[in-house]
C-alpha cells in the first residue's frame, strides 16, 4: 500500500483491501474514507465489507463514493464537511489515490 501525506494526519492511498485497513489500524489510523464506487473493477471489495472490518478494529469507515469524470460541487462540499469531522489520523482511498487527492485539493481551494 502507497501512501501520501496531504495534510497533517491526512493521508491518501489506492484502493485498500481488508489486511491494508488492519495495517492502518496498527499504524493508529482512527478514520478511514473511500471515494470509490463499488463495482468499479473485477476484485474489487465491497465498502460494506471494508466497513465490517474497520468497525471491528474501532475505527470510522466512510463511503462517499465520487466519479472521477464528474466530481460536482456538493460532491467537494460533503467530503470537505467529512474530512472536517472525521477523527484522525484520517486515511482517504479510491482506485489509485488521483480522484481522492483532486477532490481534496477542491475542497482546499473553497
Amino acid at each position: 500500500m502507497r501512501v501520501l501525506e496531504l495534510a497533517p494526519q491526512v493521508y491518501v492511498s489506492g484502493q485498500l483491501f481488508e489486511h491494508d485497513i488492519r495495517l492502518a489500524a496498527k499504524q493508529g489510523v482512527r478514520s478511514i474514507m473511500n471515494n470509490r464506487l463499488d463495482g468499479e473493477s473485477m476484485g474489487q471489495p465491497l465498502s460494506e465489507d471494508l466497513a465490517r472490518t474497520a468497525g471491528e478494529l474501532g475505527m470510522t469507515f466512510l463511503h462517499l463514493p465520487v466519479d472521477p469524470r464528474a466530481i460536482t460541487q456538493r460532491d467537494v462540499e460533503e467530503f470537505a464537511k467529512a474530512r472536517d469531522e472525521l477523527e484522525r489520523p484520517l486515511l482517504i482511498f479510491c482506485r489509485s489515490g488521483a480522484r481522492s487527492t483532486t477532490i481534496w485539493e477542491m475542497a482546499e481551494s473553497k
